[in-house]
C-alpha cells in the first residue's frame, strides 16, 4: 500500500482547507493509498517558535510514515517546511494554495510540481465599481503574513492601489474597521478572517446588512455573507488537481514532468440583502443568491 501525508498549514475546521483536503481525499478513495493528514496550525500558533516547533513535528510524522508523496496546502507549510526542509529532497512534493507566486520559495524544485492559487481581483474589482460612489478602495483582512503578501500583488500584478488597509486580528477589531471602511472608502474588498479567533459570523452578518454604505467584494464564499458581491474560488479545484498529480506521481511520473498549474474555477455570489441596503435592484447576471 502506498502512503501519503498532508501538510496543511492550519486547523481542522478552517474552511479552505478542510474542502482541498475533502477533494484530496475524495480523488485518492478507492485506490490502496494509506492517506494522512498533519495540521501545523500556524494561523492560530503565529509565532516563530510555535511554527517551528510545529515544523520539528512534521519532520517526524515524516521519518515516522515514509510517504512516497507528501502534499502541502498553503504558504506557511512551503516556506518553513518544504524550502527548508524537503527542497530536492528523495520524497516527491505535491502543493497548492500558495498565493500567486511560487517562485517566493524558489518553487518549484526538481521534486515538487503544484497548483498556484491566484484570485480574480480585478473581475471584482470592476464589479464593485458599478455600484462605487467613488474610487477609494480599502482591503480588510485578518493580520497574516499570507495576507499582507496578497496585498502586496494586487499591487504588483494588477496595479491595483488601496486608499485604506484594516489588519484585524480579533472579531472586535474587524467590527471597528467595517463601519470606518463606509466612511473613508468607496469599495471595500473582505479577504480572509481565518486568522481571527473569535470570529463571529452571525455577528459579522448581521453588521453587513445593517451597516454597509459601500459596495463590498470577497473571494471566499464563506465571507460572501458580509459582501455584496463574490467571486470566489474553489478550494476543491485544487484538491483534485494535488490528488491527480500524486496519484500519477505514484505511477512513475516525476513531479518536474508535471507543469506547475493556476486554479480556474470560479462562481460569482450576490447578497440581495446588503443589496437592498445599498439601494441595488439588478441581480448580475449569472450571479447565485447568497443564501
Amino acid at each position: 500500500m502506498k502512503r501519503v501525508l498532508h501538510i496543511d498549514s492550519y486547523h481542522a475546521g478552517n474552511q479552505w482547507n478542510d474542502g482541498i483536503f475533502a477533494a484530496l481525499k475524495e480523488t485518492l478513495s478507492g485506490k490502496a493509498i494509506d492517506l494522512r493528514v498533519f495540521h501545523m496550525d500556524t494561523k492560530r500558533r503565529p509565532s516563530e517558535g510555535e511554527i517551528q516547533a510545529s515544523v520539528r513535528e512534521a519532520l517526524r510524522t515524516i521519518d515516522e510514515f515514509r510517504p512516497h508523496v507528501v502534499t502541502v496546502s498553503d504558504d506557511p507549510a512551503a516556506q518553513y517546511l518544504v524550502m527548508s526542509h524537503l527542497r530536492d529532497a528523495a520524497v516527491p512534493v505535491v502543493f497548492c494554495g500558495l498565493n500567486w507566486d511560487a517562485s517566493t520559495y524558489g518553487l518549484p524544485y526538481r521534486n515538487t510540481t503544484g497548483m498556484v492559487e491566484v484570485s480574480p481581483i480585478p473581475q471584482i474589482l470592476n464589479l464593485l465599481r458599478r455600484h462605487a460612489r467613488g474610487s477609494r478602495l480599502g482591503f480588510l483582512a485578518e493580520d497574516t503574513e499570507v495576507k499582507r503578501k496578497e496585498l502586496t500583488y494586487h499591487e504588483r500584478l494588477f496595479g491595483i492601489v488601496y486608499d485604506k488597509t484594516y489588519f484585524v486580528k480579533s472579531h472586535a477589531a474587524w467590527r471597528e474597521a467595517f463601519l470606518r471602511a463606509q466612511k473613508e472608502v468607496d469599495m471595500l474588498m473582505i479577504l480572509g478572517v481565518g486568522a481571527v479567533p473569535d470570529w463571529n459570523p452571525a455577528d459579522a452578518s448581521r453588521l453587513a446588512e445593517e451597516k454597509s454604505e459601500v459596495p463590498s467584494g470577497t473571494d471566499f464564499e464563506w465571507l460572501t455573507a458580509v459582501s455584496l458581491i463574490g467571486v470566489v474560488k474553489s478550494p476543491q479545484e485544487q484538491g483534485r488537481w494535488v490528488g491527480q498529480a500524486t496519484l500519477r506521481i505514484l505511477e512513475g511520473v516525476q513531479p518536474s514532468d508535471i507543469p506547475l498549474s493556476y486554479n480556474r474555477d470560479g462562481e460569482l455570489f450576490f447578497n440581495d440583502r446588503i443589496a437592498r441596503r445599498l439601494g441595488i435592484k439588478d441581480l448580475p447576471p449569472l450571479a447565485r443568491a447568497v443564501p
